[in-house]
């Protein structure tokens, strides 16, 4: 037990008590028998082959947390409907894009949100985000936004959620102003207003793929947010959520690496005077 507390007080073992908390209602309203077979085949699929890569990388076994995250967020955004060799493979592809898409030694993109857009050209699938709970009572969402915030704080990780819900919803208010109401009348109804928070809180605060300090936080979540809205109003398909944080998570391993290039160049500048 006091192994277990330590563990729930990490980012990872935190999300996934968080995300089962969800998983209850969501599970128990979509049907377990609908919803298991592609919750199940994302977990073990991320887990087994995350499980294999890092034996052979540190010549050990370790826990495959990580991959168990990556495989509930995609068995969540992913339609119960998709066969469970959808989702087993979906998020197999994002643990494995952990490993060869890197900048400093860290991942460069959200696995869950590669894997989803890479899913939806490969296997036409759909995204109804059932995990947010949009098809609960209204009063649902109460429980979305709580955990949410709960898990953004801990994590530390609450400006870029809110500079995202920020930038997202005021585009989208303005477009809706400005004449193309019909065109974006959806994202302020379930599922959509339900898929933008969840995606706020669970997954644009993704610690390996977002950055430490407050104040970059806000610009990677109104990048993030004006992405999104690019990839919905120019293009409408189903990964705008997840395809507009990959233009984000590229922009921040960009400022990393010239971030870390001035660093080297000015301890460069101060050993040779």
């Amino acid at each position: 037990m006091p192994r277990l507390r330590r563990y729930l007080r990490t980012p990872k073992g935190l999300l996934i008590a968080v995300l089962a908390v969800l998983l209850l209602p969501a599970v128990w309203h979509t049907g377990p028998g609908l919803a298991a077979p592609g919750l199940l085949g994302a977990v073990l699929a991320g887990g087994v082959t995350d499980l294999v890569v890092l034996r052979f990388r540190r010549q050990r076994w370790t826990f495959p947390d990580g991959a168990i995250l990556t495989g509930l967020i995609v068995a969540m955004v992913l339609s119960p409907y998709e066969p469970w060799y959808v989702a087993a493979s979906t998020t197999a592809i994002g643990v494995i894009s952990k490993y060869i898409v890197r900048s400093r030694g860290a991942n460069t993109f959200n696995p869950a949100a590669l894997s989803l857009v890479a899913s939806f050209y490969l296997f036409s699938s759909g995204h109804s985000w059932w995990g947010a709970l949009p098809e609960l009572p209204a009063w649902w969402i109460v429980l979305l936004l709580a955990t949410g915030v709960f898990v953004s704080d801990r994590v530390k990780k609450l400006p870029s959620a809110i500079a995202f819900l920020g930038a997202y919803f005021v585009l989208f208010t303005g477009t809706a102003y400005f004449g193309n109401t019909a065109g974006v009348a959806e994202v302020f109804r379930e599922p959509d207003v339900h898929a933008a928070t969840y995606f706020a809180f669970f997954m644009v605060t993704d610690p390996p793929t977002s950055p430490p300090r407050a104040r970059d936080q806000v610009v990677f979540g109104v990048v993030t947010g004006v992405a999104t809205w690019l990839a919905f109003v120019l293009v409408g398909a189903a990964w705008w959520l997840p395809g507009g944080l990959l233009v984000a998570n590229a922009l921040e391993s960009v400022r990393r690496v010239r971030e870390r290039t001035h660093r080297q160049a000015r301890l460069g500048s101060a050993v040779a005077s």
